[in-house]
């Protein structure tokens, strides 16, 4: 029977310490009960009262981790259905399908080139899925150890019997690689992923992943995740929705287990709009094949984008920035330290190529209209940041104009007064920025 949140609450420390990311005890003990915490984020709980709570605490889906070292990968342990409800934690796998008839080699460097900078985090693929399309068990163990060995990037084995996974998954043992025997989880699977301790697939509808669920567990198997097989987006979706329903609404532990979805699209375009579904409806692990960066750089965008904590503004620090090799005679852009803001003027001042400094002020990772009307990106902020970062130090007399976003036109009179400058207004758009510097600026400098 499920622990109440006063239950819960009785075997904590009831210090309202806070460590645990939730103001009170009480309130950590409810969100313990509602599946939406882990006991384990009080760091002052006793192993007693982890004893005592057992398995009831335990969250709905399980924590699966498929790799070793700081390159593992970890999915499950979701809480909720819905982003707006509290927000989801582990960020879905993006595997590189590779043959083990490829160009091994080639195919590393590829997957290793798929990297990408966006809003100050790089983003890029983060396991590889090494497929025995060969037949032959010793030539995926030798791709699959090459590939290991080349980019330390977390393995899924794929064959259509456990016997042709099995020289690669004990070579990799350490590694910890994900098994995926095509067509369904045979025994000899169950078997290998007890003697390999490696986390198993369990293929097929969700009657027989349930099934298998519960007689991998009995076998012995710690960490397994379901798949769906080839089937169409829409299954997939529905498979996705009910056995994340199951777990998160039902308790249903035989299916609280992340899952694994291949995009089986032959048209790259199609392959990348499905995996942009599948990462935003609850996949664990995505597999695809479409290896360039056009069709790839869509999907680890929306798993960047869905997997960003909705409650924290996304920032950068606010200091003053130099692009290029800016001189004393150099424009000074003002902005708000918006990751999304500061990146796509950065961009557009990158792409000028005309060398320039840009002051970040702090609004607390807000954009520029949002700011202005918080009273967070007035002339008297504007005019404090300049101060504290020094830039009229840097720049000649008659350089002195900082350039302000067009959308807060309205505060330059006042900023003149507070910083004792001439004040530019610049463009509303950031992507009118390199054509207002290369041939606006310099009229409005006196050049």
């Amino acid at each position: 029977m499920a622990l109440t949140g006063l239950d819960i609450f009785k075997l904590l420390p009831r210090t309202n310490c806070a460590k645990c990311g939730v103001p009170t005890c009480l309130a950590f003990a409810m969100k313990v009960a509602a599946k939406q915490a882990a006991l384990e984020q009080c760091p002052d709980v006793t192993q007693e009262a982890k004893d005592a709570l057992g398995a009831a605490s335990a969250p709905p889906q399980k924590l699966i981790t498929i790799g070793g070292g700081d390159k593992a990968v970890q999915v499950g342990n979701e809480t909720v259905m819905f982003r707006h409800e509290e927000r989801f934690h582990h960020p879905p796998g993006v595997a590189m399908l590779v043959n083990d008839t490829d160009d091994v080699a080639q195919k590393a460097e590829k997957i290793r080139s798929l990297a990408f900078e966006r809003v100050g985090e790089r983003i890029a693929v983060n396991m590889v899925a090494v497929n025995c399309a060969s037949g032959d068990g010793g030539k995926l163990k030798a791709a699959a150890s090459a590939l290991s060995s080349s980019l330390g990037l977390p393995i899924v084995l794929i064959a259509a019997d456990a016997a042709k996974l099995a020289p690669a998954a004990k070579e990799l043992s350490a590694a910890k690689p994900l098994l995926w025997q095509t067509g369904g989880a045979s025994d000899a699977l169950i078997q290998l992923g007890v003697e390999t301790k490696a986390p198993i697939v369990l293929e097929g509808d969700i009657a027989r992943c349930d099934a298998d669920s519960q007689k991998a567990k009995k076998a012995g198997v710690q960490d397994m995740v379901l798949c769906p097989g080839k089937v169409t987006p829409a299954q997939a979706l529905e498979f996705l929705t009910c056995t994340r329903r199951a777990a998160l609404r039902q308790n249903y532990r035989a299916l609280g287990l992340p899952v694994l979805v291949r995009a089986w699209a032959q048209d790259p375009v199609q392959q990348s709009l499905e995996a942009c579904h599948y990462v935003a409806k609850y996949a664990g692990v995505v597999v695809m094949d479409a290896c360039a960066p056009e069709y790839l750089l869509p999907v680890l965008t929306m798993r960047q984008d869905i997997y960003i904590n909705p409650q924290v503004p996304v920032q950068v620090e606010p200091k003053l920035y130099s692009i290029g090799e800016p001189s004393d005679k150099s424009p000074l852009l003002v902005t708000t330290n918006f990751s999304l803001t500061f990146y796509s003027v950065q961009g557009e001042v990158e792409a000028s190529r005309v060398p320039a400094r840009i002051l970040a002020v702090n609004t607390e990772g807000t954009s520029v209209l949002t700011a202005w009307a918080a009273d967070k990106f007035g002339a008297e902020q504007v005019a404090t940041a300049l101060k504290k970062c020094g830039a009229f130090d840097l720049l000649a007399e008659g350089y002195r104009k900082p350039v302000i976003p067009g959308l807060v036109a309205v505060i330059s009179g006042e900023l003149e007064d507070e910083a004792a400058c001439k004040v530019i207004v610049g463009p509303k758009e950031a992507s009118a920025i390199p054509n207002f510097l290369k041939n606006e600026w310099p009229s409005l400098v006196g050049k």
